[in-house]
């Protein structure tokens, strides 16, 4: 089956309503141009607040199902495309999520998705605002495929890849937002970028599927100093890793990528790691360290 895949990549405001709105408006002009499975970037109706720990930016949070998950269902069910979108999840007083929601062409809510792993380094402190997810890792049959959600931090886990490509998903989406520490860029970003991206392409290698990623672009200093440099560079990597299509550093873009879903059935005959994994050997994945 041919799909054609819809990244929406862009840079995000100060004011949540206006950022809906953007992305909104992206959503629907991807779809008019023939998208029919959509995936915003990480927690894109506001800038990327975790750069402070600030009790304040839980008014930044809302319920699932609320009034973005809303407008995204009409969208979805008016041009009959799958849409993923980020959002911050307010559970209950005092717990809080990053989670995806996953919408059906018809515009019902599939599920949701919660950030298993949280990170906590300088500027980015998901610690402080994010309790880790407990929906497990989980793929979704759509109208156009079955996908998997897993979002930032998770690209670099391998287990969280595989576990989501073992239940038969045929793209991987990752929402995210990462960038450069400014005075960090000159000596570390080129590996820095060269390692995500290296990352996320060899978890299709790995489990012969379509890898779809999604970044936000532009310098954001919500708490001022240097802020976080996000690289945009949203790209999509087919079943053998390579690179399909891949976004610039510093513009909105809606990419667009057409994938034959079929060609994951083949990779994964052709390469059958699948078949050759000595589930019989893998206990100690479970523990910490190995003494």
């Amino acid at each position: 089956m041919k799909v054609t895949l819809g990244l929406l990549q862009h840079a995000c405001t100060a004011d949540p309503a206006q950022n809906l709105r953007k992305t909104l408006a992206l959503t629907e002009q991807a779809a008019k141009r023939g998208a029919k499975i959509i995936c915003t970037q990480e927690l894109f109706r506001s800038q990327y607040f975790c750069q402070s720990e600030d009790h304040a930016n839980f008014k930044l949070a809302e319920s699932i199902p609320g009034p973005s998950t809303a407008a995204f269902q009409k969208l979805a069910k008016k041009y009959r495309v799958v849409i993923v979108a980020s959002l911050f999840e307010k559970r209950a007083g005092g717990l809080y999520h990053n989670t995806a929601v996953i919408i059906d062409a018809d515009g019902q809510l599939l599920g949701i998705y919660r950030k298993m792993h949280i990170p906590d380094d300088p500027l980015y402190y998901e610690k402080f605002y994010f309790t880790p997810g407990d929906t497990g890792f989980r793929a979704w049959q759509t109208k156009y495929g079955k996908i998997g959600v897993l979002i930032c931090w998770d690209q670099w886990y391998p287990e969280g890849a595989r576990l989501t490509a073992l239940q038969g998903a045929e793209v991987l989406f990752y929402p995210t937002a990462i960038g450069w520490h400014p005075q960090e860029k000159k000596q570390y970003g080129q590996n820095q970028h060269g390692a995500w991206e290296t990352i996320q392409r060899a978890h299709g290698v790995a489990n012969g599927c379509f890898v779809a990623a999604i970044n936000r672009i532009g310098t954001e200093r919500p708490v001022g100093g240097d802020g976080i440099e996000f690289w945009g560079q949203s790209f999509v990597s087919g079943t053998s890793g390579e690179i399909l299509a891949k976004a610039s550093v510093d513009k909105e873009e809606i990419l667009l990528v057409p994938v034959d879903l079929g060609s994951v059935d083949t990779t994964r005959t052709h390469w059958p790691f699948l078949r050759d994994r000595r589930i019989d050997a893998y206990g100690d994945i479970t523990k910490r360290f190995i003494d």
